[in-house]
């Protein structure tokens, strides 16, 4: 662990958890989230019950977050006993938690199959959100970010990112009495290389029967998948969509970010404004400074070209959080404020975004399961 005021030690709701059903067990049988309502409702008439316990499993499931069919406890012993018998209830579980001095949590779940994906709990003042992840590990191997340095093992299903919210939501109300107000698709992985299942947790997270979270207080982040952004305009999404940036020319952003090889800006430029025009939805860049690299004056004059011709509401510039395997440093103070300065002189409505969660390796491009 990084940095010396941070704590670390398990979450008292959700102990470190040997699962009573192994690996193998859950690959071979039926995960039960995986069915539709109407595929829920047509199996218990099948076997002889009443419909309305379709509709009873279905709330324990989603709205009452059930990780057993033993918390099902207005079931009957025996209708338990032939679920646990019919189905798989894989669950996320926090496996380690660590504080950090600014408030930030860290969270390392588990998956059924042991692989360990990370997740944040991001307090301000107004505002607790929920950082989460897409995919265990990452395809895309960004020069800057630690978990592009881990190789990808598998998309996480939709109730697996499911249960990430759950759970951060838990600790936000132990720690903070809160509950989230904002979720954003910021963690390990690529969300639009794992589209389906991403979407699906989206509708689960935001369904009235599911966490009944405003999708306007989602944003999914993407490194820049044109094809998938165009898509997200077609499916009519209405969460807020953020694209990494980080660099405001290709030839700048090829070094850093090898998406840009298939994905150039002008692809990203092309997408963007069709996914506007679409959705209406908010869109934000994201701008990571790193020193002597992209935080010249005239690297911000081609910032702003750019940022004129998306339908951008807001540039985040965020500082770079230094990890062991690249050799990127954080710009000085005053460059970076004079980075920041240019922009507000020429009307961009720009944010600098501190980092949080450092000492902890929480911070942006820093998770990397550790």
């Amino acid at each position: 662990m990084a940095g010396t005021t941070a704590q670390k030690g398990y979450a008292a709701d959700s102990p470190k958890t040997v699962f009573a059903v192994v690996g193998p067990t859950f690959a071979s049988m039926q995960n039960i989230r995986h069915l539709s309502k109407a595929q829920l409702t047509a199996w218990f008439e099948e076997q002889g019950h009443q419909k309305f316990r379709a509709a009873q499993v279905w709330e324990w499931l989603w709205a009452k977050q059930a990780h057993s069919f033993a918390d099902m406890t207005n079931l009957s012993k025996e209708l338990r006993q032939q679920l646990g018998n019919s189905f798989a209830l894989p669950a996320l579980v926090v496996d380690e938690t660590q504080y950090s001095a600014d408030g930030t949590v860290k969270s390392r779940f588990l998956t059924w199959d042991q692989h360990a994906v990370e997740g944040v709990l991001i307090p301000t003042e107004d505002r607790k959100t929920a950082c989460v992840s897409s995919q265990i590990g990452c395809s895309l191997s960004c020069k800057f970010c630690a978990t592009g340095y881990i190789d990808r093992k598998r998309n996480l299903t939709y109730d697996e990112i499911y249960d990430e919210v759950v759970l951060i939501n838990q600790q936000s109300l132990r720690v903070y009495n809160q509950k989230l107000s904002n979720i954003v698709f910021m963690g390990m992985g690529e969300p639009l290389l794992n589209y389906n299942n991403v979407l699906k947790a989206i509708e689960r997270i935001s369904a009235e029967d599911g966490l009944g979270m405003s999708p306007r207080r989602i944003t999914v982040s993407t490194a820049g998948v044109a094809k998938m952004i165009e898509k997200l305009g077609d499916d009519g999404v209405r969460f807020k969509l953020a694209l990494s940036l980080h660099a405001p020319t290709d030839a700048k952003r090829h070094e850093i970010m090898p998406i840009n090889d298939s994905n150039n800006i002008e692809s990203l430029v092309e997408a963007l404004n069709y996914f506007y025009k679409k959705t209406g939805n908010e869109i934000t860049l994201e701008y990571i400074l790193f020193d002597g690299f992209n935080d010249s004056l005239k690297d911000a004059d081609d910032l702003i070209k750019l940022y004129r011709r998306i339908p951008a509401d807001l540039i985040n510039i965020i500082e770079y959080n230094p990890i062991e395997f690249a050799q990127f440093e954080k710009p000085s103070e005053e460059r970076t404020m004079a980075f920041m300065q240019h922009l507000e002189k020429n009307r961009v409505n720009a944010r600098l975004r501190r980092s949080r969660g450092k000492d902890i390796d929480a911070a942006c491009g820093q998770l990397a399961n550790k």
